[in-house]
């Protein structure tokens, strides 16, 4: 399974951005390689949160928004 993204908007509802991937990542380093270069156009499609998960279970989620 490896390593996926999932979305969420301000409310914490569940969103499928046209620039979001289903892609299983090998690893944690390569999906988070994959949010830094995309956090921006997420954002900018109503992307407020993601959750990083690992064969399913959440490692962590995280604002998209800078501090």
């Amino acid at each position: 399974m490896g390593w996926t993204w999932t979305y969420a908007n301000e409310s914490g509802t569940a969103v499928s951005p046209a620039s979001g991937t289903d892609e299983a990542f090998a690893s944690q380093a390569d999906a988070e390689s994959w949010i830094g270069e995309n956090f921006r156009t997420l954002l900018d499609e109503g992307v407020d949160t993601v959750t990083l998960l690992e064969d399913g279970s959440v490692t962590y989620e995280m604002s998209l928004h800078p501090e």
